[in-house]
C-alpha cells in the first residue's frame, strides 16, 4: 500500500506538470492520469481503491477486479450527477445567448442611465448576476458585443472594459450550485442544495459572502470609468428571438430551490432536471431553426473539454484520497497553523489565490477540499470556515493573472481580434488590485460569520 501510495503520488504529480506546462492539452494528460490509475487499480484490487469487507476475503481476484472497475466508472469515484447539472446548464446557457435577452438588457440598461461610467459598470454588475447561473465564458461572450460597441462609440480602449467582463463573471460564478464547477464540485462534496449556498444551518452562506465582493468591484470599475465617461450615448436595441430560454432558465433556477427542500432519495435527480430542460430546449432549438446541421454546431461548441477534464480529475483525486496522501497534506498544514483557526485560514485562503492565479481551479479545488475539512475537524471549528476559504480563494484567485480563468483567455482573445493585443502586465494592473480588494472583503465577511 505505501508503495502504491508512492505511484499514484507521481502520476498526480506529473499530470499536474503537465496540465500547468501545456494547457491546451490538459484533457489528454488528465484522461491518460486516470486511465493509468484504473488500470492500476483493476490490476492490483485493494491497493488503491478500497474493496468492502465481503470481498477483501474473497478468493476470486476477477470479482475483486470488476468491483474496482464498477466503483471507478459508476459509483462513487466520478459525480455523474454534477456532470449532468453542467452539461444541462450549458445548453440552456447557449440557448439564453441565442436569444439575445442579455444583449436586450444590457442595451436597456445604458438607455436607463444618465452616463456611460455608470452604464458601464452596471453592464458588468450585470456580467456578474448572468454569471450566477451561466457559465463564466458564455457570459463574456453575451456581453462582449455590448462592451465592444460601447467602446467604439466613445473611442476608446476596450480593454479595461473587456477585464471587468472577466473578472465579474469569475467572481459571481462562485455565488449559486449552477455558476461554475468549482461550485458544483464543493456542492457535491460538501452535500450542498441549491438552497444552502444562500442560508446554511441558520447563517447567511456563500451567495452573500460573494456579493461583498461584487460591490467592491463595481466601486472600484465606477472608480476607473467615470474619469471619462460622463456623456450618455445610444445604442440600437436587438430584438429578442424568443423568450423561451429565460424560461428554461428561471425553471432550472426555481426547481433546483424546490429540490432542496425535498428530501429526493435518487441521487441523480438534480442532473436529470437540469439535463432534462436541456435536452428540451434543443428539441425546441431544431425545430425552430428547422436544422440538425445547427443542432449539430451548438452541442459541438459546448465546452466538452471540462466535462471530460472533471471526469479525469475526479479519478486521480479519488485515487489521491484513497490511500492516504490528502491526510498527510492535511497533517502538513495543521503543523504549519500551529493549532491556531485564523492562520489555518489565512493559509488556506493566500495558497488558494496564489496557485489558482495560475493553476485551472477545478483540480486544486478537488484535491484540496478534503484537506480543508480534515484541517477543520482536526481544529475542532466549524468546517464552512475553511471549506469556504478554500472556495473564495480558488475562485476569485483566477482573477489574478490573464490565464488564471478560461474567461480571461476569452477576453484576451477578443480585444486582441480588436486591434488592442493584451499583455500580462495590462491584466495585473487591474487584475491584481480587483483580486486583492473583493478577496479581502469578501474573506471579511466570511471570518465575522462563521469563525
Amino acid at each position: 500500500m505505501e508503495n502504491m501510495k508512492w505511484i499514484v503520488l507521481g502520476i498526480a504529480a506529473l499530470m499536474y506538470v503537465l496540465v500547468i506546462a501545456i494547457q491546451d492539452k490538459k484533457v489528454l494528460f488528465t484522461l491518460v492520469a486516470a486511465a493509468a490509475i484504473v488500470i492500476l487499480g483493476v490490476l492490483f484490487p485493494g491497493e488503491i481503491f478500497k474493496l468492502p469487507q465481503d470481498l477483501v476475503v474473497a478468493e476470486n481476484i476477477g470479482q475483486n477486479r470488476l468491483f474496482v472497475l464498477e466503483h471507478c466508472l459508476m459509483d462513487g469515484v466520478i459525480n455523474w450527477n454534477i456532470l449532468m447539472i453542467y452539461l444541462g446548464s450549458m445548453l440552456i446557457a447557449a440557448l439564453f445567448i441565442y436569444s439575445k435577452v442579455p444583449a436586450r438588457i444590457a442595451a436597456t440598461i445604458i438607455g436607463k442611465t444618465p452616463n456611460t461610467g455608470l452604464a458601464m459598470v452596471l453592464i458588468l454588475a450585470m456580467a456578474g448576476i448572468v454569471s450566477i447561473f451561466v457559465e463564466n465564458v458564455a457570459t463574456v461572450l453575451v456581453i462582449a458585443p455590448i462592451a465592444i460597441a460601447i467602446c467604439k462609440k466613445l473611442d476608446r480602449n476596450p480593454t479595461m472594459f473587456m477585464i471587468g467582463l472577466a473578472v465579474m463573471s469569475n467572481l459571481e460564478g462562485t455565488a449559486t450550485l449552477v455558476g461554475d464547477p468549482p461550485s458544483m464540485i464543493f456542492a457535491g462534496f460538501a452535500k450542498y442544495t441549491f438552497n444552502d449556498f444562500f442560508v446554511h444551518d441558520g447563517k447567511l452562506s456563500i451567495f452573500f459572502i460573494i456579493q461583498v465582493g461584487l460591490l467592491v468591484g463595481c466601486i472600484l470599475f465606477y472608480f476607473i470609468f467615470s474619469r471619462n465617461g460622463k456623456n450618455k450615448i445610444e445604442v440600437e436595441k436587438e430584438e429578442v428571438v424568443s423568450w423561451l430560454p429565460l424560461v428554461l432558465l428561471v425553471l432550472m433556477i426555481l426547481g433546483l430551490a424546490v429540490m432542496s427542500f425535498i428530501k429526493i432519495r435518487f441521487q441523480y435527480a438534480n442532473g436529470i432536471y437540469v439535463l432534462g430542460l436541456g435536452l428540451f430546449g434543443l428539441i425546441w432549438y431544431i425545430i425552430k431553426e428547422k436544422s440538425l446541421k445547427s443542432a449539430g454546431k451548438l452541442i459541438k461548441d459546448l465546452d466538452w473539454e471540462t466535462i471530460f477534464f472533471l471526469i479525469g480529475i475526479f479519478i486521480v483525486v479519488a485515487a489521491i484520497e484513497s490511500v492516504g496522501l490528502l491526510n498527510d497534506l492535511a497533517n502538513l498544514l495543521y503543523s504549519l497553523t500551529n493549532g491556531s483557526k485564523f492562520i489555518g485560514f489565512l493559509l488556506i485562503l493566500l495558497v488558494s489565490i496564489v496557485i489558482s492565479g495560475f493553476v485551472d481551479n477545478v483540480p486544486y479545488i478537488m484535491a484540496m477540499l478534503p484537506v480543508a475539512q480534515s484541517m477543520a475537524v482536526s481544529m475542532g471549528i466549524n468546517p464552512e470556515l475553511y471549506l469556504f476559504a478554500l472556495l473564495v480563494g480558488s475562485c476569485l484567485g483566477g482573477n489574478l493573472t490573464p490565464f488564471g480563468a478560461s474567461a480571461n483567455v476569452v477576453a484576451m482573445g477578443i480585444v486582441k481580434k480588436e486591434g488592442y493585443p493584451m499583455n500580462f502586465g495590462k491584466w495585473i494592473k487591474i487584475g491584481v488590485p480587483f483580486t486583492l480588494l473583493t478577496t479581502v472583503s469578501a474573506a471579511a465577511v466570511l471570518w465575522l460569520l462563521w469563525a
